[in-house]
Parts: C-alpha cells; sequence; structure tokens
C-alpha cells in the first residue's frame, strides 16, 4: 500500500470520527465536542471541518452492500481440483460497475493518451493498446474481429477484450484521475485544460500532495489557516473527493456476482431490519438454482439469461431461434441485471480480479480476504526532502518500503513489502512452484473470474476460478472497475450505522 493512501485512509477515519462524535447524524455541529472550540474559525486557529453530505456515487457505479457469504463452490467440482474451497467470509460495503468496461470506454482512454503523450512518448499509446490478434485462431477466419472489433461504431458498446491485468489497472487510474479532476472543475476549483501534456497533467495524489496547481481559478478552496496563503488545493478530508477505481478482488467480484441480497424475504426498510437469511445461496447470477433460461410464462421464456457455448460447435443457435443473439459477446447491457443491478456476471466475458493466483485458498483472511498485498511509498526529492519525486507523465513515483519501514509495522516486522507470498505454504514458495517446469504459478499469475461467451455454463457460477499472467490477453476475457465505499456500510449517505434505539430511530447524541 502506498503511504499516501495510508494517509488518505487515517485521515477519512480521523474525519469519520469527528463527525460521529458531533451529532446524531454523523455530521460537524461547528463546535468541537472535546475542546469547545469553534471549526472553520480563522480567529481560533481555522481547523477546517466540511459538512459532510456522504460518498457520492462515482460515473457507471452502482451500490453493493457488503455482508457474509459463503465464498466458493459448494456444487460439485468437475474439474477435481477443489482450488476454491467453501467457506465463510466477510466483504465490506462498495461499489461496482454495472457493466464491464466497453469498447468506446478505452477508445476514450486511448485518445486521452495521445492526446497527452503521443508527441513525445509514443510508446505510453502502444503498451495501452488491447492486443486485437488475442481473436485470431490457426484454424478460423477471425480477422474482421481483429481488424474491427475495437475500432468500429458498430462494437461501440461490447466489451473491450485483449487488455491484459496491468493494462486494465492502468485504465482504472486513469479513470479515478479523470473523474476527480472533472469534481474539481464542476465545483470551481480548477479550469478546464485540454491542453495539458506530458509531466503537466491533472493527476489525484500530485494534486492533494500541492504538486499539481492548474490553471488559475477564483474558485479555490479558501485557506483557513492564519498562517497559510488564503487559498488551497481540495483535501481529501473536504469530502469531495473520490476513491480510486480499481479492479475487485475476487471475494468482492464473487460477491457481487451471486446477488444474494435478492435472497432476503424481508429486505430493510426505514421501519424493519431485514432477515438474517444464511442459508440461501445463489448458484447463478439471476438467482434461480440451475437453469439458464427465462422462466417466467411471457414471451421471453425459455430465452437464454447469459451468453455461453451452449455445447461443441454450438456458440448461438439456430438461425431464426438464437439461444442467446450472441455469436461473439454481446453489448454489455444485454440480458437480466442480477440483484445488484449488475449486467452480465455470468457469461460475455470472464473478468480479471486483483488477486495474485494460488491453487489453495483456506489460509486467507477471513475479512475483506486477498492475496496481493505490496506495500510501497513514495520516492523523495534528493534535493528537497519535503517534496515527492514525480515521473515524466505527471505520476508521482514509488518504490517498495524497505525493511526499516515495514519493521514500523510491529505485525509486518521482518517481512518484505511483497507479500505475494505471504504465508504460501512453504519458506521459499516460488522455488517450489517452479515457474516453467512444472508449473504456471508465479506472482504473475492473476484470477480471472466468470463464464465467457465461449465457455460451457459450469464456469458461469461466481465460484469458478482461473488465471492467467499478468501480461496475457485474451478474446474471452474484459474487466470492470470498483470503488471502496467510505463511511457508512448502508449507502444511504445518512452514515447511519450500528443498532440505535432511541426515539424513532435516531442515534443518541454521544
Amino acid at each position: 500500500m502506498k503511504r499516501s493512501l495510508v494517509g488518505v485512509t487515517m485521515l477519512c477515519i480521523g474525519v469519520a470520527t469527528i463527525f460521529s462524535a458531533c451529532s446524531s447524524n454523523s455530521k460537524p455541529t461547528g463546535v468541537s465536542r472535546v475542546t469547545g472550540w469553534d471549526y472553520n474559525d480563522p480567529r481560533l486557529g481555522g481547523f477546517d471541518v466540511a459538512n459532510y453530505h456522504g460518498q457520492q456515487t462515482g460515473p457507471g457505479l452502482t451500490f453493493i452492500e457488503g455482508g457474509r457469504f459463503t465464498m466458493g463452490q459448494t456444487e460439485e467440482d468437475l474439474n477435481i481440483d477443489r482450488n476454491n474451497v467453501p467457506r465463510t467470509v466477510s466483504v465490506s460495503s462498495f461499489y461496482m460497475d454495472e457493466t464491464e468496461v466497453a469498447n468506446v470506454h478505452y477508445r476514450e482512454y486511448i485518445y486521452w493518451l495521445s492526446r497527452t503523450y503521443g508527441a513525445d512518448y509514443p510508446l505510453v499509446i502502444a503498451e495501452a493498446m488491447p492486443d486485437t490478434s488475442v481473436w485470431r485462431s490457426a484454424l478460423s477466419y477471425n480477422e474482421p474481429y481483429v481488424q474491427y472489433y475495437f475500432r468500429t461504431a458498430a462494437y461501440d458498446m461490447y466489451p473491450v477484450v485483449g487488455v491484459n491485468w496491468h493494462q486494465a489497472r492502468a485504465f482504472a487510474k486513469w479513470r479515478s484521475d479523470r473523474v476527480n479532476e472533472f469534481i474539481m472543475i464542476k465545483s470551481g476549483r480548477l479550469k478546464r485544460n485540454p491542453n495539458q501534456v506530458n509531466e503537466d497533467i491533472f493527476d489525484t495524489e500530485t494534486y492533494v500532495n500541492g504538486q499539481y496547481e492548474g490553471l488559475p481559478t477564483k474558485g479555490r478552496k479558501r485557506d483557513l489557516d492564519p498562517q497559510g496563503s488564503g487559498s488551497r488545493n481540495m483535501r481529501f478530508s473536504d469530502g469531495a473527493l473520490l476513491p480510486n477505481y480499481r479492479l475487485p478482488t475476487e471475494a468482492e467480484w464473487e460477491y457481487a456476482a451471486l446477488g444474494n441480497i435478492g435472497n432476503n424475504p424481508e429486505p430493510e426498510t426505514k421501519r424493519r431490519r431485514g432477515e438474517e437469511v444464511i442459508t440461501d445461496r445463489n448458484v447463478l447470477p439471476w438467482g434461480d438454482a440451475y437453469t439458464t433460461r427465462y422462466g417466467l410464462r411471457n414471451s421471453y421464456q425459455g430465452e437464454f439469461l447469459g451468453n455461453f457455448r451452449r455445447g461443441r460447435g454450438d456458440v448461438m443457435g439456430i438461425a431464426g431461434a438464437l439461444n442467446d443473439n450472441a455469436d461473439i459477446t454481446a453489448p454489455v447491457m444485454s440480458y437480466v441485471a442480477n440483484s445488484y443491478g449488475l449486467y452480465n456476471m455470468a457469461g460475455n466475458v470472464s473478468e480479471w480480479v486483483l488477486d495474485t493466483y494460488r491453487p489453495y485458498t483456506r489460509d486467507l483472511n477471513d475479512f475483506r480476504p486477498f492475496r496481493g498485498n505490496v506495500y510501497e511509498t513514495y520516492v523523495r526529492l534528493a534535493e528537497d526532502n519535503s517534496l515527492d519525486e514525480k515521473d515524466t507523465l505527471g505520476h508521482l513515483r514509488t518504490r517498495l518500503m524497505d525493511s526499516t519501514e515495514m519493521a514500523s509495522y510491529e505485525k509486518f516486522d521482518g517481512l518484505d513489502a511483497d507479500l505475494r507470498d505471504y504465508q504460501d505454504g512453504d519458506s521459499a514458495s516460488m522455488f517450489a512452484y517452479q515457474y516453467g517446469k512444472n508449473t504456471l504459478i508465479s506472482n504473475e499469475a492473476k484470477v480471472y473470474k466468470g463464464g465467457s461467451w465461449n465457455d460451457r455454463a459450469y464456469y458461469m457460477n461466481p465460484g469458478t476460478r482461473r488465471f492467467m499472467q499478468a501480461y496475457q490477453a485474451s478474446s474471452t476475457v474484459g474487466f470492470r472497475c470498483v470503488m471502496d465505499r467510505l463511511g457508512s456500510p448502508n449507502g444511504d449517505n445518512g452514515e447511519r450505522a450500528g443498532n440505535y434505539f432511541g426515539g424513532k430511530g435516531r442515534a443518541p447524541r454521544r
């Protein structure tokens, strides 16, 4: 984890604590309950506390209320590998793209890179381009897909494929910066600057660290510090900037795909807490036990609920009665959304997740399980130790934390900053796995989830898991992004959390 993210997390926790201590609705009253001093008063030091109204939903996202679920396969394991054994875990609430990232979205990304870096750093664009050759097959004529699938308007809203794990993460980083830049523009904190190039680009971390000013504007945040300059950049504590978009963890993806929230017979309302259903578990995202067809008696009865290969030689059905109405992929909002409002969590394309692959999963934490932590920190400028070093693309440089830095965290003392091998069943896992000799497992092996247009129905179960090397791509693998939910897990922006028994369900004053 980068130092900045740790700092941001602690800052958010601190602000949330202040808010909860001030009033029943988790909003500041304007007066500190620990000192009695007024907030936001330059005559009293100018401690700046935002009137926070809850986290806004970022573009393209839908809210996923977290909770407990049974992760892994509980039905018959046809491959007999048992590499995703069932276990009970919990995930925090988060936001997830309602659809896969589509070709038009990824072309927007490529266009921005070309406009910003193309003149001086053409390699940046080359490294971001999807690999369209993934469509080629020695005994199939797929050249039209190679030439047209990513480039033409006919496939604008089809899921982007040919994107490797590293490229997907870079897209998520770019998306985070563009969303936060637009937030700053809409709030009057920044002026539009379509001419930014190379190092002079808006990067969220660079901006928050005070190393990006942008074009001058009269709408900068007022600096209440009596020793301040009179204006300042936005901070995460102001509550306007959003957390980063990223790839989902395997647990988050599987939890969201299952959509078990739809099984609750008594959903939570303002007057009633929902039932704690712990036995009902979906096998497929649409909530039915095993069927892949629409079952209600209407004009859609019998139609397929996902895009998959029914059998050898059958990826689409018979002319006049196409079973999934798709030969390869389908538009990203096809078929029926699950209980969370997510499309194509089974079929269409498999999706990258954040986790590093290991065949056994019993050793993972039962809260927000994840394998793949690599802790980084910023590189400080040699000539000015108060500033962090920027690269030629406008991003802050990072490095692995050293042993001294890791030792400052008691639980990590004696551990490397790269924890992908942590408690991996042996003392030197990479030697035991012998990548390239008797296994393809390495720290570059990344998990992808869900079935695709070219998979049998078995892989549409969210509990299945497979892996590829992070630098590999496929015509059957795409991705979608998630964003952390900060504050209340309920997502109602009223910051209601905990069990309150005071008048009319309101939290007691503290």
